[in-house]
């Protein structure tokens, strides 16, 4: 099968996931900036976030299927994957911000965005694994830093919330802190694919 087609679907899914989030939002009854502010409250700010690592998780799923010409079972269903977790962003940010960064809901919250990352590397090392030995994706990842130290954040902020927290309760910022921490890391533009494409181009 085509990457194109695999790139489609998972163009689809993540659209209709920002949508699904957009529409958790409260509409404010008056057209005062105050009522806006006091009906959405943090929930344009959770908001915010989540439309953040939706985005990431495009951007870079994009880059790396630039770079994939074959698409094996095991890729289709590492790609499934990935979009499931994805598509429980919505329901674990929603919950996350109307009890008001609760623990438990944002100890799921990372471990939603803990089996995202989790799910994105093994959807790497299947399609390294159908390149065989001399994969363009390896090479074009390297060590991938960013990729190693997601998840060390991400679990950095469960352990806090599960078990700093109930003794000390403005820990839970603490874990907030981690998940924006992430999301502006991989803010900063991931050009390990282009740089490989440009390095095959310049060898050609």
């Amino acid at each position: 099968m085509r990457s194109s087609r695999l790139e489609a679907f998972s163009d689809g899914v993540l659209a209709v996931i920002i949508t699904i989030m957009v529409l958790e939002l409260d509409v404010p009854e008056t057209a005062n900036l105050s009522d806006l502010i006091h009906t959405t409250g943090t929930g344009l700010l959770t908001y915010l976030l989540s439309f953040v690592y939706v985005g990431i998780y495009w951007n870079n799923h994009h880059h790396m299927f630039q770079i994939t010409g074959r698409i094996t079972g095991g890729v289709l269903w590492a790609n499934l994957h990935l979009l499931f977790w994805l598509s429980l962003l919505p329901l674990s940010t929603a919950w996350m911000d109307s009890t008001g960064f609760a623990r438990v809901p944002t100890i799921v919250y990372g471990i939603d965005l803990c089996g995202a990352a989790l799910a994105y590397y093994l959807l790497q090392w299947a399609i390294i694994r159908g390149q065989g030995s001399e994969s363009a994706l390896r090479e074009a990842i390297g060590r991938d830093v960013k990729g190693k130290i997601s998840p060390a954040l991400y679990l950095t902020a469960i352990l806090v919330a599960l078990l700093a927290v109930p003794a000390w309760p403005p820990a839970i910022w603490f874990a907030v802190a981690c998940y924006v921490a992430v999301a502006i890391m991989w803010l900063i533009p991931d050009r390990r694919i282009e740089h490989y494409l440009t390095r095959s181009t310049a060898r050609e």
